[in-house]
């Protein structure tokens, strides 16, 4: 069987646009069901073709690589809105949305995804002063301080 990483390289290798990236694989090595998830995702999204391209890709170079022994699901996807951030090109896909961030202290802050820098990203947090006027804050998150980052779906 194969590792997380070299299942990696490969789906790297065999995406065809540089603006799509793999965000993460998932091995699930269960008695009688092995699982492949591949989780893509690109900087301006990335179609269902998208998907199924890379994943008919993956499934021809597996079956000729004869490295498993039993049978497996190769499934690829896009990671859902309840996955939470995992990549700095995802902070900046996602400039602009409302976020909720969880630091390494458990403290939960939401607010929208304002800048990525290289190791920080900034929120803006609206926010009601004594008089009940609204205010906007800034709050700088080093990525070294963050635990997850979720973002947050708005029906407006």
């Amino acid at each position: 069987m194969q590792s997380r990483e070299s299942l990696t390289k490969m789906a790297e290798s065999l995406l065809k646009d540089p603006s799509h990236f793999v965000v993460d694989v998932v091995l699930s090595t269960k008695p009688g069901s092995k699982r492949v998830l591949v989780l893509v995702d690109g900087d301006q999204g990335i179609s269902i073709d998208d998907c199924a391209e890379l994943s008919r890709a993956m499934s021809t170079q597996l079956d000729e690589d004869d490295t498993w022994e039993d049978a497996y699901t190769l499934e690829v996807s896009t990671p859902g809105l309840d996955q939470p951030l995992k990549l700095k090109r995802q902070y900046v896909k996602n400039r602009g949305r409302e976020v909720k961030v969880m630091t390494k202290d458990k403290q939960w802050i939401a607010g929208k995804l304002a800048e990525v820098s290289e190791d920080s990203i900034t929120l803006l947090r609206s926010m009601t002063n004594e008089k009940k006027q609204k205010e906007e804050q800034t709050v700088t998150i080093n990525f070294d301080q963050l635990e997850k980052t979720l973002v947050q779906v708005s029906f407006k």
